[in-house]
Parts: structure tokens; C-alpha cells; sequence
């Protein structure tokens, strides 16, 4: 992917699309993952960056954000293109170099003067299996490796979801009196095999239609649904489950986002988790997230149903070449 450098074109491409930007598709692999493949990809692509980057399930929108995929993450991972003509020439810049260049009059002053970035993105998470039990970190924990928190939230949209995966259940938090020293124990064991710390958790099923909020400091191991997630601009993480589908997680993912000088800390592990919302024992209550219906449904199903005519009513008017007053007559 050629990327172009050349300051200028920004305010040229965003005049282009008539106050719109045209991003290309951002593909992440994850080297402990395997892809739930409903994310509309070629299958030969899946895998197309090598074996040893593991395979492709995410696809980031909307990205200023760097993938942190270790020392064979490629030098614009994660980073959204922005796609525009000049002439006759198709150019590519990225969006995170757009948003430097316009600022405010891209995403707002309020937005510009408060992070001089734009401070979120979305993915679609596509995995064939369960993910480890692992924490994102806050803010505070986040900027000693210079990055930012990152809370999230999960949308399970029915129209990506025409199967569940292998796990279609995701487990939230720490079991009420669930110890600290019994959660250390398990991080202290993460290289002997199974640490078992999903023992000290409680899974919930999957529902399509459904989402979760998941703050920072909570610990979560996401189930096997493709989802949609929106959150911060970090990709912050470290993994405490060290077994997951008989799959072994490095241990260097662990560690993953502790400072160099804390490495080997069981304790500085403990202290990244939001201990009061782990064990919160209402979870369900607090963190679930039901559809809410706009309006009755005996409205938005009649809405429904007209809007379908409309566009039968649509059809027909192009097919018969009608003027539309006949057509609805």
C-alpha cells in the first residue's frame, strides 16, 4: 500500500467527497486468533499476510490507531486510508495525517483542542473462538507506556452473526469472593499450562441484537460472535488466561502492556484490574445492554411494511419507466 506524504491534499480529498471521506478496508491479524471468516473477506485472504501473523478477524473503521502486534506489525497496521482522485491518479493518504491536517475543521473544535486527535475508532471482531480472559487498562495504567485507556463496548449485529463460532459466550469479571491472592496465584502459574482463571469468572451466552459495556480495569475473555465494537483509540491490553481452546497464549502477552520496569510484578497485574467492578455481583444488570425499541412495535412494523411497498412502488416506476403519481395511484 503506497502511502502518500504530501501535505495539501487533505482539505482536496474532503472537498472531493462533498464532505465525506472514502476509507479503504483495514484488515488486523492476531497471531493467537482464528477467523470467524463473516467478515466478507476473499477465503484465500484470510491468511494472506503469512501463518506466522496469524490470521485476519478484525477489520478497524474509522482508525488513527496503530495495531500493537508485536515486531512483525507492518508500518501502517490499523491505520485507515483515505481514497481520492487527483486527476487521473488514485491516491492514498491516511486518515490519521487528514485529521492532523485539518484539525478542527475536520472533527470539530471541541474534539481537536481537548485530544489533537481523533480519539476513537470501531471494529468488527471476528474470531472462531473464544479469546483469553484479559484486561484493557485506564488511563493512568495506559500512559506509562504511552498510551491511552481504552473502554469498549460490544453490539452482536444479527446480520454478521449466521453462525455463533465455537464459543458464543463470553465471560465478564471475577466471581464474588474471588480473592486477589487467588487471581495473583493464577498469573504467577500463567506458564505452567492451564492457570484456570476463568474459574474465578462467570460466562454469559450471546445474544444477537444484544451488547455489553466493558470499562477499562474489567476483566473479559469475548465469545465466538462476530462483533461490532466501538471504543477508545488505544489497543491497549495484556492476556491473563494462559490456556484458551487448547491454544497456549506467550507469555509475553501477559505483559503486554506493563512498563519495562514492572515486568515480573505479579502485583502491578493485580493493581491494572478495576477490583469493585470485577466482583460486582449484578454484572448482568449493570453491563448488559437490551435493544430498546424506538417506538411500538405495531408502529415501526407498519412502517415497515409501507416502506417495503415504497419500494416495490420503487421498482415498478423504474421498470415500467411510470411516473411516480401513476405508480402510487
Amino acid at each position: 500500500m503506497n502511502i502518500t506524504k504530501k501535505t495539501g491534499l487533505a482539505a482536496k480529498a474532503l472537498e472531493q467527497g462533498k464532505g465525506i471521506l472514502r476509507l479503504a478496508p483495514t484488515w488486523v491479524p492476531r497471531s493467537f486468533c482464528v477467523p470467524g471468516r463473516r467478515i466478507k473477506l476473499h477465503p484465500d485472504d484470510y491468511y494472506i499476510l503469512g501463518g506466522n501473523r496469524g490470521g485476519i478477524d478484525e477489520r478497524w473503521l474509522s482508525s488513527t490507531t496503530p495495531a500493537k502486534n508485536g515486531p512483525l506489525t507492518g508500518e501502517h497496521e490499523g491505520l485507515s486510508p483515505v481514497i481520492f482522485k487527483d486527476g487521473s491518479t488514485e491516491i492514498l493518504l491516511l486518515l490519521k495525517d487528514v485529521i492532523d491536517e485539518l484539525k478542527g475543521a475536520i472533527i470539530g473544535d471541541r474534539l481537536w483542542n481537548k485530544h489533537k486527535s481523533w480519539p476513537m475508532y470501531s471494529k468488527f471482531f471476528d474470531n472462531m473462538g473464544p479469546l483469553p480472559h484479559h484486561v484493557h487498562h485506564n488511563d493512568e495504567k495506559a500512559a506509562l507506556i504511552g498510551q491511552l485507556g481504552k473502554p469498549e463496548a460490544y453490539y452482536f449485529p444479527p446480520q454478521l452473526n449466521n453462525h455463533g463460532g465455537d464459543f458464543p459466550y463470553t465471560f465478564f469479571g471475577i466471581s464474588p469472593g474471588t480473592t486477589k491472592a487467588q487471581i495473583r496465584e493464577c498469573l504467577v502459574n500463567f506458564t505452567k499450562g492451564d492457570n484456570k482463571i476463568t474459574n474465578f469468572s462467570s460466562a454469559f451466552k450471546l445474544e444477537p441484537g444484544t451488547g455489553w459495556d466493558v470499562p477499562p480495569g474489567m476483566l473479559h475473555a469475548p465469545g465466538s460472535m462476530c462483533t461490532y465494537e466501538p471504543q477508545k483509540a488505544s489497543d491497549v491490553f495484556a492476556m491473563y488466561q494462559s490456556l484458551v481452546n487448547e491454544a497456549i497464549i506467550p507469555e509475553e502477552l501477559l505483559w503486554n502492556g506493563t512498563p519495562k520496569d514492572k515486568i515480573g510484578d505479579y502485583d502491578e497485574l493485580i493493581d491494572v484490574l478495576d477490583w469493585e467492578l470485577n466482583v460486582d455481583p449484578n454484572i448482568l444488570q449493570t453491563r448488559f445492554m437490551a435493544p430498546k425499541p424506538v417506538r411500538s412495535v405495531k408502529e415501526m412494523k407498519a412502517q415497515a411494511i409501507w416502506k417495503t411497498g415504497f419500494v416495490i412502488c420503487r421498482m415498478h416506476l423504474v421498470q415500467k419507466n411510470l411516473p411516480l403519481h401513476q405508480v402510487l395511484r
